[in-house]
């Protein structure tokens, strides 16, 4: 195969599979520090929840929020106070990781835009750039919507 007929099918494919990159690189970002699920007094907008039930399930819509069982609810003793609200923080290492990994979801949602650009702009054949863009759209969005 020519490098000519390799950098087309680069350009090509990487115009399709775009908007899903971008989409999981930053709906990835927000789920490392568990933004898209409530918790304590923290509630995630709608849309937030909804993307991130889209990430990980694969499905556009709320996740039911339950209350804990009555089981796992322990009256606080005398010797052990109850601690309203406050979550045990992760490890200096863990939370190093989280970092990082947020520096590489980001990374990666930029240069995917700037691919983006650069494939929009600078192609021989802009309008095809432009159809293979939208279609990495629109074909998500409609088999998202699609009630099964």
């Amino acid at each position: 195969m020519r490098m000519a007929t390799i950098r087309m099918l680069h350009h090509y494919v990487g115009l399709l599979i775009a908007p899903s990159v971008l989409f999981f690189a930053l709906t990835g970002a927000y789920q490392l520090f568990s933004l898209h699920e409530a918790h304590g007094d923290y509630k995630p907008a709608p849309i937030i929840e909804k993307l991130g039930m889209m990430h990980k399930d694969q499905k556009f819509e709320l996740k039911p929020h339950r209350a804990p069982p009555p089981a796992a609810v322990k009256p606080a003793t005398p010797a052990q106070p109850k601690e309203e609200g406050k979550e045990k923080a992760p490890p200096v290492h863990i939370m190093a990781l989280k970092f990082l990994f947020l520096a590489v979801a980001l990374g990666l949602a930029g240069s995917t835009a700037f691919g983006v650009y650069i494939g929009v702009s600078h192609a021989r054949r802009r309008a095809v750039s432009w159809a293979l863009l939208a279609v990495g759209v629109i074909v998500p969005v409609v088999i998202a919507a699609l009630p099964f």
